[in-house]
């Protein structure tokens, strides 16, 4: 697959190590509750309330790790966020009770959080002048890493023993080991030197600030397929309970073959604004279809199962792609670390926050809870591009001001 290839070099060692990261963390993502419950015996309430726990503690993570790669060279903060991935899965493998899951848990979830923002300067160094496009072949390899994880963790979950699941998670600690070796083979990064005014910059950028929360609230759509469709498709519909894991092949595939593609395009503040516009009427239309299976004979729901993952994965794509581009592009170049940790924390928000609301609407409520879903997130890309505007006219603004202070 040449598409998911980089160029030779620290571009190619990266996405190795992201790969074998993201493949322990697909088998963690598959076979981690069922180790949790059938292993450590913990109740499911329990376990979903650790997860819970461990979600909101991980938010804060993104900014300082992003920080110190910042100041302190990214190649090796990044490596120590992998470390830590690697000491969680451990301490996981020995946990016996609630609360030494939770402290692990919540370890590796802050690990996952604080790792993408750590790697940033070096996506931002090897990628050239096209940053985005080579985090574009990153989140393939991510995806791919995610699916081969969830086939290696198949066999476990088929077994169904307590060893199966230890050698799974341990297989995961083993996973981030592997990536600190191939990352601490990187060439190192300089760190860049602090500019001028405070230290959380990030944290004071009202446009950048207003565009995280706006990426956040359409990263419920991250929950859709996971969280939703699943639980519509066996309550309310008449489609097989295997087309659960169809949609999940679909989208995977597509995000896989057709992110970097996507991420070549979008190559300007515009262009990442557009494509925020585009993924929201995508995620609407994708919603509308969803609904419509309700009561709809098999055929008809099955074309409108497939037409809705689709649209909501081209959608999905989208999002990134202008994500990307808008991330690092209306960062400064000495605290891209810190405002990629910033922009993660939408991200994350909208995850860790996407299951409880998408459940209430479209779940409990029913199909006017989806076109209330779908009508947020159309209007949510609406805003983007006049905010996009307004980050641009204050970095622009910024720029003028800086050699003054000189």
């Amino acid at each position: 697959m040449p598409a998911l290839l980089p160029r030779g070099g620290p571009p190619r060692l990266l996405a190795v190590a992201t790969l074998v990261t993201m493949t322990g963390y697909g088998v963690y993502l598959t076979a981690g509750v069922l180790y949790f419950t059938r292993v450590v015996q913990l109740p499911a309430g329990q376990v979903g309330a650790g997860l819970t726990i461990a979600g909101a503690v991980s938010l804060a993570a993104g900014i300082p790790f992003g920080h110190l790669a910042d100041r302190h060279g990214a190649r090796t903060v990044y490596a120590v966020t992998l470390v830590l991935g690697a000491i969680s899965m451990t301490g996981l493998c020995l946990a016996q009770d609630f609360w030494t899951f939770v402290v692990f848990a919540s370890l590796g979830a802050a690990a996952q959080t604080a790792g993408p923002a750590a790697r940033s300067p070096l996506v931002q160094e090897y990628g050239g002048d096209r940053p985005a496009e080579f985090r574009g072949y990153l989140r393939s390899v991510t995806n791919l890493g995610i699916a081969f994880g969830a086939l290696l963790a198949g066999w476990g979950v088929a077994a169904d023993t307590r060893n199966a699941y230890l050698l799974l998670i341990g297989g995961s600690a083993l996973s981030y080991a592997a990536s600190t070796a191939i990352v601490l083979v990187l060439p190192a990064v300089p760190a860049k030197p602090a500019g001028a005014g405070p230290r959380w910059i990030a944290l004071r950028d009202r446009p950048y600030l207003v565009l995280t929360l706006l990426d956040g609230v359409l990263a419920i759509q991250y929950r859709v397929l996971t969280a939703a469709v699943p639980l519509w498709l066996v309550d309310r519909t008449t489609a097989p309970n295997w087309t659960v894991s169809g949609v999940m092949v679909v989208n995977t595939a597509i995000v896989v073959f057709f992110q970097v593609r996507a991420s070549r395009r979008i190559d300007t503040p515009r262009a990442g604004a557009v494509a925020f516009r585009r993924a929201g009427f995508a995620f609407f239309a994708a919603c509308v279809a969803i609904a419509a299976m309700a009561g709809a004979p098999t055929w008809l729901a099955l074309v409108l199962l497939l037409a809705a993952v689709v649209v909501h994965s081209i959608g999905e794509i989208w999002q990134a792609a202008g994500g990307f581009e808008l991330s690092f592009t209306l960062a400064p170049p000495h605290a891209v670390g810190q405002y990629q940790g910033l922009f993660g924390m939408g991200l994350g928000l909208g995850v860790t926050l996407g299951p409880a609301v998408l459940i209430a609407l479209c779940i409990t409520w029913g199909t006017p809870g989806w076109w209330v879903v779908g009508g947020v997130f159309a209007v949510t890309g609406l805003v983007v591009p006049p905010v996009v505007r307004w980050a641009e006219r204050d970095r622009a603004r910024q720029v003028k001001v800086e050699p003054q202070n000189a």
